[in-house]
C-alpha cells in the first residue's frame, strides 16, 4: 500500500522535531559559564567543538535526506514505497540521531564540572598534570587533549583518544574519571598518571609488542603456561602501573597501596576474566618496577608494610584455581618481570622488532652501578664516602632521564620514525604540554 497522505504528514513532523532538537544544540562556550582558571585548554575545547559541529553537520544530512525521500515517493503515484518502510527508515535515523547526540551528552558531563566552585579550578589543573604525564621528548607522537572529570565509583577510567564514540567518529580528546574519593592522599596522583598511561602505551603500541614475549614463555619458558596467559592478559594494567611509577615514583605504589586495600578476601581473589592483577602481587610488582627502575631502601620497606598489612597465609596461598598468588609469584617471579619492563633482565632491554625501546637504566653511562655486584671498580677505590655519593648522583640522573623519557625513545630514531608512520593517518592535534618531558616544575595553574 503507497504512502498516505496523513502518513506522510506524521512522519515529516517527526522529522521537523528531530531538526528543532539539533537546532537547540550550541556550542559550550556559549552555554558553560566557567572562570577563566577552570576552563578548558584551548586545544581540548577546539577539538570538542569540532567533532560536536562535524556531527550536527551529518545529522542534518541525514534528516534532509530523509525528508525529501519521503516527499518524492509520496508525490510519485506510481512509487511502491509503503508506509511501513517509511516508518522503517524513520526509525532508523532516529535511533541514529539518538545515538549520535549521546556525544553531546557526554561532553557535557565533563565540562559542566568546570563550572563547579573550587572544583573546576582542580580539574583544570589536573589537566595539567595529565598532558605532562603522558609528554614525551623527541617528538615520538603527538599527544592528544586530556580532560578530567570527577564521578561516583571505586575506579578510576579512561576513555581513550581517537577511539569510535557512540554513534560514530573517533574521539578528540582523552577523558579521565576520577573517583571522588580519590582526589585526597597520594591516590590523586597514581590514579591520574595510571590512566595516561593507558593512553601513552595505545599511543605506542607496547601493550601489542610485549604480547609476544609473554606469548612465548607460555611455549618455551619456565613455569606453568597458564601462569603465563594470566601474565599476559594482566600486561595492560602492568604497562599502565609501569608508567604511572616512571612518572611519579614511590608515589605510585603509595597510591596503588590506598585504592587495592581492601578486605582480605578480595585482596587474595585471584579471577581469571579480571584484566587486572591479584592485588596482593600487584602491589609486590609495583615496588619490584620502583626497584628497579629508582633502587632505594624505600621499597623494601613498603613491599615489607603490604607483607605485614596482608601476610601470606596458608589459606591465602591457596586461593583460586592457579595456586594463589604464590604459585604466580614462583612461576614469574615479580622481580624478573619488572627488570624485563626496565630493561634489567640479563643487560637486556625489551626491544621487540617493532618497537626497539631503550631500558631507562640505558639512559645514562652509570645506569646499573647501584645494583649490587655492577659498581664501577674505579668507585671502590675513590675513598670513604665516594660510592655513595656515586650512587646518589647515578640515582638523580636516572630519575631525571626516566622522568623525560620513560621508555628510552628519544635514543631509538628508527623506532620513533616507525611510530610516526602508523600514525600519519591521524589529524594533526595541538601539543598540549607546554614543555614535554619536564612535569611537576610549575604550578598546576599560573592562573590560580
Amino acid at each position: 500500500m503507497a504512502i498516505g497522505a496523513y502518513a506522510a504528514w506524521m512522519l515529516a513532523q517527526e522529522a521537523r522535531s528531530l531538526l528543532t532538537r539539533l537546532a537547540r544544540l550550541e556550542p559550550f562556550a556559549l552555554i558553560e559559564p566557567t572562570v577563566l582558571a577552570a576552563a578548558l585548554m584551548p586545544s581540548a575545547q577546539s577539538a570538542i567543538e569540532s567533532q560536536l559541529v562535524q556531527g550536527r553537520r551529518e545529522l542534518r544530512r541525514m534528516v534532509a535526506q530523509f525528508q525529501h525521500w519521503l516527499r518524492r515517493e509520496h508525490a510519485d503515484g506510481a512509487s511502491m514505497a509503503t508506509a511501513a518502510e517509511a516508518q522503517r527508515r524513520f526509525t532508523f535515523l532516529r535511533l541514529k540521531f539518538n545515538a549520535a547526540l549521546t556525544q553531546f551528552d557526554l561532553f557535557n558531563e565533563v565540562i559542566t564540572q568546570r563550572s563547579e566552585h573550587k572544583t573546576g579550578v582542580w580539574l583544570a589543573g589536573l589537566d595539567i598534570v595529565a598532558a605532562d604525564a603522558l609528554a614525551l621528548p623527541g617528538n615520538v607522537y603527538q599527544a592528544p587533549p586530556v580532560i578530567c572529570y570527577l564521578d561516583r565509583g571505586p575506579g578510576a577510567a579512561i576513555r581513550r583518544a581517537r577511539t569510535r564514540l557512540p554513534g560514530g567518529g573517533d574521539n578528540p580528546v582523552a577523558i579521565i574519571r576520577l573517583p571522588r574519593e580519590r582526589m585526597i592522599g597520594s591516590s590523586i596522583a597514581s590514579s591520574l598518571v595510571h590512566e595516561v598511561g593507558h593512553q601513552g602505551a595505545a599511543l605506542l603500541d607496547l601493550v601489542a609488542s610485549l604480547r609476544p614475549v609473554l606469548q612465548a614463555m607460555q611455549h618455551g619458558g619456565s613455569g606453568l603456561v597458564h601462569v603465563w596467559q594470566l601474565w599476559e592478559r594482566w600486561i595492560s594494567e602492568i604497562v599502565a602501573d609501569f608508567w604511572s611509577l616512571a612518572r611519579v615514583g614511590v608515589a605510585a605504589t603509595l597510591g596503588l597501596i590506598g585504592v587495592v586495600s581492601l578486605p582480605r578476601v578480595f585482596v587474595f581473589r585471584l579471577n581469571i576474566d579480571d584484566p587486572h592483577p591479584v592485588p596482593w602481587l600487584r602491589v609486590r610488582l609495583s615496588c619490584a618496577m620502583g626497584r628497579a627502575l629508582y633502587p632505594h631502601p624505600q621499597w623494601d620497606r613498603l613491599e615489607q608494610l603490604w607483607l605485614s598489612y596482608y601476610p601470606l597465609t596458608a589459606a591465602g596461598a591457596a586461593a583460586g584455581q592457579h595456586g594463589g598468588p604464590r604459585g604466580l609469584a614462583g612461576a614469574a617471579p615479580a622481580t624478573g618481570l619488572a627488570r624485563r619492563l626496565a630493561g634489567r633482565s640479563h643487560g637486556r632491554a625489551h626491544a621487540p622488532a617493532r618497537h626497539a625501546g631503550a631500558a631507562v637504566s640505558q639512559l645514562d653511562p652509570g645506569a646499573g652501578a647501584d645494583v649490587p655486584g655492577r659498581a664501577d671498580p674505579g668507585v671502590r677505590r675513590a675513598g670513604p664516602g665516594a660510592r655513595q655519593r656515586y650512587l646518589e648522583s647515578g640515582r638523580r640522573k636516572r630519575a631525571a632521564g626516566a622522568f623525560a623519557d620513560p621508555l628510552g625513545l628519544a635514543q631509538h630514531p628508527g623506532h620513533v620514525g616507525a611510530v610516526r608512520r602508523r600514525r600519519a593517518a591521524w589529524p594533526p592535534v595541538r601539543q598540549v604540554a607546554a614543555a614535554p618531558g619536564i612535569p611537576f616544575d610549575y604550578p598546576l595553574r599560573r592562573t590560580t
